[in-house]
């Protein structure tokens, strides 16, 4: 098998057009700790439509709200060389139309929202497993390993780069820092993997939340699984399971007591359209447990390059 060939089915493999979405917490994307060869490049977009139920939360005023948002998200993933261990970096960024509708304090409003959500920076290091190998020594390992247990560490930050204005309660920007640590551990065995992946949320203040009042979060805590199949060269399908605990708001003091608890679930299915491209379909569904969340439906079209 060539190398540049083998390079092309494997960022397939990857799917690093798993885009996360940029408003929602549970971002289940499977294939994040995938071994890549040192140097690669991948290049995704995808069109992502949303609809929400958003149940009472004390901390934005709002009661009964419903939620379209349309996203067109680019992502860039490069892999390189880390201490002896294979790494990777991605940049994630999201233009947004929304429009939302419900109830604030009490009254009926329309609100609508365009504009540049916030970048999401990720990186991320194999710690066991995947060594670090490019051209015909990557090809070479990777077809004579079919089954693998792989160990990583990453962490993704959320940079306060979208559009704010501190008179709204609706915003696509959050006008803070987010720090997500992560753990994660694949195991393959021939044509099925495993995907499990731990991390906690840690959140900055908003020193300019509504009418200049003060915005804290407690840590909100992750896992989401992913059950992966091969089909063929280039070609899989994956099922993930998702749940998220804890991030509690206090604005000024004032603990609003609308802690998250939800679950979510997905399905994605990725197909080549050429040695170097490929396209992902995906559907996420999210419920909550508490009486204060979002339920929500998405459906997402990607497309990836790879050079």
């Amino acid at each position: 098998m060539k190398p540049c060939k083998y390079k092309s089915r494997l960022f397939l493999l990857l799917t690093s057009i798993g885009l996360s979405l940029p408003c929602l917490a549970l971002d289940l994307e499977p294939r994040r700790w995938s071994h890549i060869p040192l140097g690669s490049s991948f290049a995704g977009g995808a069109l992502v439509h949303t609809e929400a139920d958003i149940f009472v939360d004390p901390a934005l005023l709002l009661e009964d709200v419903e939620m379209r948002l349309d996203t067109v998200a680019a992502k860039y993933v490069h892999s390189f060389e880390l201490g002896g261990r294979s790494a990777r970096i991605d940049v994630t960024q999201a233009y947004q139309d929304g429009r939302w509708k419900g109830l604030l304090d009490g009254t009926p409003e329309v609100a609508s929202r365009s504009g540049w959500s916030d970048t999401f920076v990720r990186f991320a290091a194999n710690l066991y497993g995947a060594p670090p190998l490019a051209g015909k020594d990557f090809a070479d390992y990777r077809a004579r390993t079919k089954d693998e247990t792989i160990v990583g560490a990453g962490l993704a930050v959320r940079l306060p780069t979208g559009d704010y204005e501190d008179d709204k309660l609706i915003n696509l920007g959050q006008n803070r820092f987010a720090f997500r640590p992560q753990l994660g551990l694949v195991v393959s065995r021939g044509k099925w993997t495993s995907e499990l992946t731990a991390e906690v949320a840690f959140y900055t203040d908003n020193d300019d939340f509504f009418n200049g009042k003060t915005l804290e979060q407690e840590p909100l805590f992750f896992t989401q699984l992913h059950f992966i199949r091969s089909l063929g060269p280039g070609e899989w399908a994956s099922l993930s399971l998702g749940y998220d605990y804890g991030g509690e708001n206090t604005v000024d003091d004032d603990d609003k007591d609308n802690r998250r608890q939800n679950y979510g679930w997905a399905l994605g299915y990725s197909y080549p359209l050429s040695r170097q491209s490929g396209i992902k379909l995906s559907y996420v569904s999210s419920r909550t447990r508490e009486s204060t969340g979002l339920d929500t439906e998405s459906l997402a079209l990607g497309i990836v390059y790879a050079w």
